[in-house]
């Protein structure tokens, strides 16, 4: 909105981003969670996934409710394979960046 302001434009509201008070509160509750939870990372694999270690207790201090866990579960789920499938990018990008320089 602020470069709308500074360029002159009208702002299009269909184009802005949503903001985090635009989503319902599991939503953010649940990528609080994501981001509590620690990595699983190896060298030569890269990020293989969160650890679900202390999923229960992230659930409990954040008040998730019985009914409420599967959906949460869904969304870091899908948070989770997001974030493989980009270290999985950036690790073949690194090693394809390697193996030009050696030949």
């Amino acid at each position: 909105m602020e470069m709308c302001e500074q360029l002159g434009k009208e702002i299009n509201w269909e184009e802005c981003p949503p903001d985090w008070e635009d989503f319902p509160q599991i939503v953010i509750d649940s990528v609080n969670i994501f981001h509590c939870m620690g990595d699983r990372i190896y060298p030569e694999i890269g990020y293989i996934g969160k650890d679900y270690t202390n999923w229960q207790f992230l659930l409990d201090n954040y008040s998730i409710q019985e009914h409420q866990t599967d959906y949460v579960f869904d969304l870091v789920l899908w948070l989770d394979a997001r974030k493989i499938e980009a270290s999985q990018k950036k690790l073949k990008a690194e090693y394809d960046k390697i193996k030009r320089k050696h030949n």
